[in-house]
């Protein structure tokens, strides 16, 4: 999350108006993340989010997010459910941007993962793809690997500004990705974003998973590698066995990995790596001055790739 695009006191209040939520009450931007403008909502019906929506996303994506939440909220997933105006949609225009408001989910993302946050995760990631097996439509992953190349070739000149070598280290870590990126993997819906902050906890239990907006079809086990990479290592950088094969193994009990997704853990870990690292590193270089937002490394995920990279099977996670 984040504020890209500062919203006044009158546009909300015509904005607010439209929907039967009752008046403004509170209202401060939400600065954690790189993506859209979010910010915090009290009103007289309670607490909500608003978005407003930029950068990667595209508008004719915005109905499919929207309605998977919905889907996936009527299934069981604890999830925001997007709010409709009095005219029905849930979709609207707030200071030239695309914008909707979601109800708020109680809990507090952890800031330290533990070993005992892992397990959950991992069930809740198998719950997501179960539930949204039937939901109709697909949504071709926008940050998928046919992208990387290009999105390398665009921080190519600056990459050096970062780490010296990190775009030719980078170029020739992509090369073999792609070239062993694995085909036939069982498909569905994916977050492709399960980050920390996207995850509540409440009274130790998970509580609820946010933030959709990256949401595609793709191999079920790049979710997995993409939560191992956001949840799994220290502080050092190194990979915590223990939170991988708790996170696998609750997974697994969910919805069974079949025997060609555990083999092809090594090199979707390195794909979920480089997709950070590229979108990290573009963000790093092109982030605009005075925007109300949080930068984040990409060699925090240079290092993992590295680990990736040097990883032989799937015994390196634990299984």
């Amino acid at each position: 999350m984040a504020v890209y695009t500062e919203v006044g006191d009158e546009a909300l209040a015509a904005f607010v108006a439209d929907y039967d939520i009752g008046g403004v009450i509170a209202f401060r931007g939400i600065a954690e993340g790189v993506e859209n403008s979010n910010y915090s909502l009290r009103t007289g019906a309670g607490d909500f989010i608003l978005t407003l929506y930029e950068k990667r996303v595209d508008p004719a994506d915005l109905p499919w997010f929207l309605g998977l939440m919905r889907h996936l909220a009527q299934r069981g997933i604890v999830c925001p459910l997007p709010v409709a105006a009095r005219d029905g949609a849930a979709l609207r225009r707030l200071c030239g941007r695309h914008a909707a408001i979601t109800t708020f989910l109680p809990g507090v993302w952890p800031r330290r993962v533990r070993i005992e946050h892992c397990a959950p995760v991992g069930a809740a990631l198998a719950g997501v793809h179960l539930a949204g097996a039937d939901y109709p439509g697909e949504r071709r992953n926008a940050l998928g690997p046919e992208s990387w190349a290009p999105l390398l070739e665009r921080c190519r000149a600056r990459a050096e500004e970062v780490q010296r070598g990190l775009a030719d280290e980078l170029h020739g870590a992509l090369a073999a990705i792609l070239a062993g990126w694995p085909a036939g993997l069982p498909r569905g819906h994916i977050h492709a974003d399960l980050f920390p902050d996207n995850v509540f906890f409440l009274d130790g239990r998970l509580s609820g998973l946010i933030d959709f907006y990256f949401a595609a079809t793709d191999p079920l086990a790049y979710d997995l590698a993409i939560c191992i990479n956001a949840w799994c290592f220290e502080a050092d950088l190194s990979l915590n066995v223990t939170k991988t094969r708790a996170m696998l193994r609750a997974y697994d009990a969910v919805r069974p990995l079949e025997p060609a997704e555990r083999a092809a853990l090594p090199v979707l870990c390195q794909g979920a790596a480089m997709r950070f690292v590229l979108t990290r590193l573009y963000d790093w270089l092109n982030t605009p001055p005075g925007a109300l937002v949080t930068r984040k490394n990409p060699l925090e995920y240079w290092r993992r790739l590295r680990f990736h990279l040097a990883a032989s099977d799937e015994h390196a996670y634990g299984l």
